[in-house]
């Protein structure tokens, strides 16, 4: 009978890798988790086209792996890696492939969570939705505002992840009226119910609304997805990805938007609303579902951070400055 710790490693990741997918992660995702166990791996293999036997991945070589892992990679990077590997072992260890996990002795780099990015501008939610609305600038062949007011007010207003927004079933929004919430799948299987306000699910039934105009009654069956595009057919990553950017070109906000953040700052400007209006950080956590209430209080010290910037400009207080100094 073959010792396990024979079993060559590659072998190790398609199973870990199966079993992951059983978590309907995005095909993003795994081939992330993929290269990470890949690119680690050929610094133990040092070349060697051989299997690695299980035996081999000690807590020295992996130290050693990943310390030329991390030599030309960022802090980010290597982090994701670590995290990657050292599920990989927890894996192994829940199904009796292995008696422990090394990973802990392999040094991580220490992250501060990033920083929020909200939309630039006192006004720019409003401005970007009553935009869309009117239809301004409208230059496809097929223009669709209900859907894209949608798809925004998700965001700006539930906080929904573009995964989520793409995940949406038209039967997740639900309950009776004054009591409507939207049911999120939720990043790493953390579901959560968001609240939905009679405005919010006025712009939701307007867009299904205009849905059953487009497509017939079929086509808002509960079981559906939420979100499609002009043929109907679900809306995929890329196509999101560029409704949101084209709306931002319409509304002449794009100025605002931070850089990297697209829709995320949409959702960034949900929480940093939420903080601004007293939220505390556990219900942010709560209504964002955030792994950590880390990542929530975050919202609260840049929310802090923007009040005191703003006392410090105040125009009495730059008097009281000059007469200190005169």
């Amino acid at each position: 009978m073959q010792d396990e710790r024979d079993v060559p490693v590659q072998q190790l990741f398609a199973e870990f890798l199966a079993a992951r997918a059983t978590r309907k992660p995005s095909p993003h995702t795994l081939a992330a988790y993929r290269r990470d166990l890949d690119a680690v791996l050929a610094l133990v293999a040092g070349g060697d086209d051989a299997p690695t036997p299980l035996r081999a991945l000690t807590p020295r070589v992996l130290r050693a792996a990943f310390a030329r892992f991390a030599a030309d990679r960022s802090p980010a990077s290597v982090q994701r890696a670590w995290s990657t590997w050292n599920g990989f072992f927890t894996f192994l260890v829940a199904d009796g492939r292995t008696d422990g996990n090394p990973m802990p002795a392999v040094d991580r780099p220490r992250l501060a969570p990033p920083a929020p990015k909200p939309l630039r501008g006192e006004d720019t939610p409003e401005r970007l939705l009553a935009a869309v609305a009117r239809g301004e600038e409208m230059r496809q062949r097929d223009p669709w505002p209900e859907r894209d007011v949608a798809v925004l007010a998700l965001a700006l207003c539930a906080g929904l992840r573009l995964s989520e927004l793409l995940g949406l079933r038209v039967g997740d929004v639900a309950g009776r009226p004054g009591e409507r919430r939207v049911e999120v799948g939720g990043k790493g299987g953390r579901p959560r119910s968001v609240p939905v306000e009679d405005e919010l699910d006025a712009v939701l039934e307007g867009f299904l609304e205009s849905r059953r105009r487009r497509f017939g009654a079929r086509s808002v069956a509960p079981g559906g997805v939420f979100f499609v595009d002009r043929q109907g057919s679900p809306l995929r990553r890329g196509g999101l990805q560029y409704l949101v950017e084209s709306c931002f070109r319409r509304a002449g906000v794009t100025d605002r938007v931070p850089r990297g953040a697209q829709l995320h700052a949409l959702r960034h400007t949900f929480a940093t609303r939420l903080a601004e209006d007293g939220a505390n950080a556990s219900e942010i956590m709560r209504l964002l579902g955030h792994a950590s209430l880390t990542t929530s209080q975050g919202y609260i010290e840049v929310t802090g951070a923007q009040q005191r910037a703003a006392v410090r400009s105040l125009r009495t207080n730059r008097a009281l400055r000059d007469l200190h100094q005169g």
